[in-house]
């Protein structure tokens, strides 16, 4: 087992375990969740120990496998510290999203990896943008469709508020993933004009939004 699959699995299994305690330990869970009202009180670390966090063994399931099929992407055009860092910091700038947008919520919570892993989802998009993937196993699409197409849903997600889905979470991650990326790859300018341009025009629209209080 080389040393980027080592790296994966070490994320997944400290992962798993922390998520397992806060399944039976109701303290520990609140303790390290993301609760607005703890952090703007002092409590930073939640913005990190929130991501090993899971409500339950399926989304635990659905982020780690996300994680290990996209993982491999990111690591190979990467490698090894530039995917420790891109994982990290969309996990930070998910969360620090989160905290702008929902600032004023005292009570809001979120836990879950879904902002690390969606910034390595973003990575592989610029890095791979036309491997075919598929969505709901189902139907056959070009991963950076599906990148556009998920910015989108977010923003919808984000200002509908129907669900428990931390869709700010998910669009921090992705903008943390696109911006570390390209600081590490800056040929991608180039090569990825067109693909970069159609990432940016969600990212703006919600920048718009949240400035006119619509989200």
């Amino acid at each position: 087992m080389g040393i980027e699959n080592i790296v994966v699995w070490v994320i997944i299994g400290i992962t798993a375990l922390v998520s397992f305690k806060g399944f039976d330990n109701v303290y520990f869970f609140r303790k390290y969740d993301f609760h607005i009202g703890s952090i703007r009180a002092g409590e930073q670390h939640r913005m990190f120990t929130s991501a090993f966090l899971h409500a339950d063994p399926v989304h635990l399931i659905f982020n780690m496998y996300t994680l290990y099929i996209f993982a491999p992407i990111v690591l190979g055009g990467l490698g090894v510290i530039n995917f420790l860092i891109i994982y990290f910091a969309s996990l930070i700038c998910g969360n620090l999203l989160t905290l702008s947008i929902h600032k004023n919520d005292l009570h809001y919570r979120a836990i879950g990896a879904s902002g690390a892993v969606m910034g390595v989802i973003y990575s592989a998009v610029l890095l791979a943008p036309d491997m075919n993937i598929l969505l709901f196993f189902v139907v056959p699409m070009p991963l950076y469709v599906f990148g556009l197409g998920y910015l989108i849903y977010s923003i919808y997600g984000m200002r509908a508020k129907a669900d428990n889905i931390g869709h700010t979470a998910h669009f921090g991650g992705a903008i943390g993933g696109l911006v570390f990326t390209l600081c590490k790859r800056p040929e991608l300018f180039q090569t990825q004009t067109l693909v970069i341009g159609l990432l940016i025009v969600p990212i703006v629209i919600l920048f718009f939004m949240a400035r006119s209080g619509k989200i």
